[in-house]
């Protein structure tokens, strides 16, 4: 047995100087201590570390460089505690769950876990011509994800992407490049590796067809974390430890936004919203696209102040806003025009990015000529917060950054801290930790709502929601919207979403493609129409027919509040993405791994967005190890098969786990009126000997971080069935600083068509209601602090 193990240990090592490194590296000597391993090399240093069990940065300094320990991204600290070991041969360094192996001569880096080698370095750290480079060896079977938000179907590998936020207009099935890159890529094997560094560059996901991912940038850190887990939940929350968590927006958030490009007027703003109440729609929220500050898109960006003559009494808007429920969210821009009323301001100042003689550096882009504020300055971030501080204090309810990659940004712009090639991704990131650190300062007690186009690997835990970009408004456009926010969630930005009904272009109005669009909105992350003004992004002004699907998915959005809201805090507390990829349940299963027809939203809904005209029907995968229940006709589909499912007008495919428990909410005017007071709760019963749990978690959605606080109730929700008893359980957990209340909700079993011989509730006899057809049986129950017991026997 030992031989054999020898043997298999010697063929590795074989297996792995074939895969060879940089064959000019030699090792010296290596020095362990406080849990870091340093292993000095003829060419540099390296500096091995664990941040948890799960996640180990390496680090290279070459030779005749200092170690820069900053890191835009990572915010963990603390350092795993690990096991170091060596022999003639190799250094072993190893958490509970990876262990690192450098072998001596010829020098090679590998990772393993669960006695598997998943990773390796090839030539590790080298220079080339242009660029400082790591070069990995992956798998040959390898599915890749990550590199950011682009088009290139859910498997990645094979292409060569550029790391340099830039939009994209119009896209529709393919996009190369867009708003938010990143420098990360995932494996099909449930690990992923960061490259730590901010700079402009490339990551070459095996375009060569040669098993080798390669990280190029002009400059920075050579530094990269590599995390490895046993399923895809840990794996996304490893990487959002290691990154930060988003913070729980506001409620309203996650309701409707009337929004387009855009509102010219107060007049028009005012019977805009007016409009949707009228027609009884819901809504939260009015964005006031570029118009607010000048009078047509031209030489105005920049005034960062309302123009009266077309806004006469915005504050005053803003309050009557308010009143109905309503908030408002002004788009502002990080560029000064050379035109516009600020830029003498900022020149005086000192606000703006500079040329290499220290002179505002200006150019030419769509809207003007232009300069930018340099967010690195602190004297300019503070100069650029006090203008949000300012309008927040008179009422402005929320931010929309746009442009923020930034949209031109020429490379011999200089900013405080490096040229624009070496900032130009993290500008976006900045701009949003601006905005988040200065609510924390001087309005503590608010959520900031802060919608914006780029950022970079850990923008989360400043609260950005970045959405998809200009996207064509057309069926192509539509097409890939669920890859994208699935690719982004796992890369721990989970509201990643799209303008519904489409952006840009479109010649004519198409009342399914836009209805299909709003469909698929109630189950992505935000709910926000918005388009180019010449054809309406708002249902209030289109047909009745329109009008009346839209209104119906609107009405479904905030039904599902109590859903949404849970699922929000559950991303806040683990990173769990909101709409979730099948294979992350089926890790077996290789058909999955590149499948974006259906998605899972939560754990609990399976969604199947129909984004082709026309059609009739579509296949539907359906999760082994459940059945699911169609959420509209009650009808049971078998886990574990793709079946063809008919399509109806009025909605697009959507199923429930069975065993699920579905909250639903009254039909509300806007999330302000929102509580949990009344409460149809959905019970999909699962059969006999099944247990199942859930909860749903509720605050004041507005406090920043109400459950650390103390300022929250949770209902945890469990179901056990036996063979003719179903008891459903339903226990508050109620936070010292909560102020609960009483609350009337009615309990349906769905799927239950036994007729039942007693309904009791806390052990007495209740009066229930059933629907025999449907399979439904309905129990008042009444809660306030204590559990509810509710015990059927059949």
């Amino acid at each position: 047995m030992k031989q054999k193990i020898n043997l298999l240990f010697t063929a590795f090592l074989f297996h792995f100087i074939l895969l060879g490194q940089n064959p000019d590296r030699l090792f010296i000597d290596y020095h362990f201590e406080n849990n870091v391993l340093e292993i000095n090399t003829n060419d540099g240093l390296y500096k091995i570390k664990a941040y948890t069990d799960e996640i180990v940065e390496t680090a290279f300094i070459p030779t005749g460089e200092k170690y820069n320990d900053h890191s835009h991204a990572v915010i963990l600290t603390q350092t795993e505690k690990v096991k170091c070991h060596s022999n003639k041969d190799h250094i072993v360094f190893a958490t509970k769950k990876i262990k690192v192996l450098i072998y001596k001569s010829p020098f090679k880096i590998a990772y393993i876990k669960d006695g598997k080698e998943f990773l390796s370095e090839k030539r590790g750290f080298f220079i080339s011509e242009k660029h400082k480079n790591i070069e990995l060896n992956i798998g040959a079977d390898d599915v890749l994800y990550g590199g950011g938000n682009r088009v290139l179907g859910m498997n990645r590998r094979g292409n060569k992407l550029e790391l340099y936020n830039r939009a994209h207009y119009g896209y529709e099935t393919h996009s190369e490049l867009m708003n938010y890159t990143m420098p990360l890529f995932l494996s099909s094997k449930i690990f992923a590796v960061h490259f730590d560094n901010a700079p402009i560059g490339f990551l070459d996901l095996d375009s060569k067809e040669n098993n080798t991912v390669v990280y190029e940038t002009i400059s920075g850190r050579l530094v990269y974390q590599v995390i490895a887990t046993d399923d895809w939940d840990e794996l996304i929350d490893q990487f959002t430890q290691l990154t930060g968590r988003q913070p729980l927006p506001p409620r309203w958030a996650f309701g409707n936004f009337s929004s387009r490009f855009g509102y010219h007027s107060e007049k028009e703003t005012r019977e805009t919203v007016q409009k949707f109440f009228d027609e009884g729609i819901p809504l939260d929220a009015v964005i006031i696209d570029i118009y607010w500050f000048g009078k047509d898109i031209f030489n105005h960006m920049g005034n960062l102040e309302f123009y009266r003559d077309s806004f006469p009494t915005p504050y005053k808007m803003m309050d009557d806003f308010k009143n109905q429920g309503v908030k408002t969210i002004l788009v502002t821009e990080p560029f000064i025009l050379t035109t516009s009323k600020k830029w003498n301001e900022a020149v005086y100042r000192k606000v703006l990015a500079t040329d290499r003689y220290g002179k505002p550096k200006t150019w030419d882009f769509y809207f003007g000529n232009t300069g930018l504020i340099d967010i690195y300055k602190p004297y300019a971030e503070k100069w650029f917060w006090n203008i949000y501080k300012d309008f927040t204090e008179k009422g402005v309810g929320g931010w929309w950054g746009d442009l923020g990659e930034p949209e031109v940004h020429p490379s011999d712009t200089y900013h405080f801290t490096g040229k624009a090639d070496e900032v130009h991704n993290i500008y976006g990131h900045d701009w949003a930790r601006l905005i988040y650190e200065g609510y924390q300062r001087d309005f503590p007690d608010q959520r900031p709502f802060i919608l914006m186009r780029a950022g970079y690997s850990g923008s989360q835990r400043y609260g950005l929601i970045p959405w998809t970009g200009d996207v064509s408004r057309s069926w192509g456009g539509l097409k890939p919207q669920p890859q994208l926010s699935l690719q982004m969630g796992m890369q721990g930005i989970a509201y990643m979403h799209s303008d519904l009904g489409g952006f840009a272009g479109g010649e004519t109005f198409d009342p399914e493609l836009y209805t299909r669009w709003l469909q698929y909105g109630v189950f992505q992350p935000l709910f926000r129409p918005h388009a180019q003004e010449h054809i309406a992004s708002e249902p209030v002004f289109h047909d009745d027919k329109t009008k009346a699907s839209a209104k119906k998915s609107i009405e479904l959005r905030y039904n599902l509040l109590p859903y949404i809201y849970t699922i929000a805090f559950k991303n806040n507390q683990s990173g769990k993405v909101l709409m979730e990829p099948l294979f992350f349940n089926e890790k077996e299963n290789k058909d999955l791994l590149t499948y974006d027809k259906a998605y899972l939203w939560g754990d609990d809904f399976l969604i199947s967005p129909v984004t082709e005209p026309g059609i009739t029907a579509q296949k539907v995968y359906f999760p082994k190890g459940n059945d699911w229940v169609d959420f509209y006709s009650n009808r049971t589909y078998v886990g574990g098969k793709e079946i063809p499912i008919d399509l109806k007008p009025d909605h697009i495919p959507t199923f429930v786990k069975s065993g699920s428990f579905i909250p639903l909410g009254d039909n509300i005017r806007h999330a302000g009126t929102y509580d949990l007071s009344t409460l149809k709760l959905l019970y999909f019963y699962k059969g006999p000997n099944s247990e199942t749990e859930s909860m749903i978690y509720h605050d004041d959605g507005e406090t920043p971080q109400a459950y650390e606080k103390n300022a929250y109730e949770i209902m945890h929700l469990k179901a056990t069935s036996k063979k003719n008893t179903l008891n459903i359980k339903i226990d508050p957990e109620i936070g010292e600083h909560y102020k609960t209340y009483h609350k009337e909700w009615t309990l349906i079993i769905n799927k239950f068509y036994e007729p039942p011989k007693k309904v009791k509730v806390n052990g007495k006899k209740v009066a229930y209601e059933r629907d025999d057809n449907a399979g439904k049986l309905m129990i008042p129950v009444y809660l306030f602090k204590d559990s509810q017991r509710v015990k059927i026997k059949f």
